[in-house]
């Protein structure tokens, strides 16, 4: 197999969630929004608009997340190598 500098291309194409909400949590994504309008002072977004830069932000700043996803990379990339040429 011939060895490149690029690897797998990701799959960025946006993949499509439908999910419903506990009626409280929709209310506290309301309450939310309209506390960052606020605090902004721009017109209240969609609470529906707050979830993926919740679900991000959540994501990004879990450490033992962080910590288990460069451990389950590490692991793959020894995989990777053993690939025979």
């Amino acid at each position: 197999m011939t060895k490149l500098k690029l690897g797998p291309i990701p799959d960025d194409k946006p993949v499509k969630v439908t999910l419903e909400l506990p009626a409280a949590l929709h209310r506290d994504l309301t309450a939310y929004a309209e506390v960052l309008a606020r605090g902004t002072g721009q017109p209240a977004t969609d609470p529906v608009k707050l979830i993926i830069p919740m679900l991000e932000q959540f994501i990004a700043t879990d450490r033992g997340f962080a910590k288990a996803k460069r451990g389950r990379i590490a692991h793959s990339d020894d995989k990777a190598g053993a690939v025979s040429e």
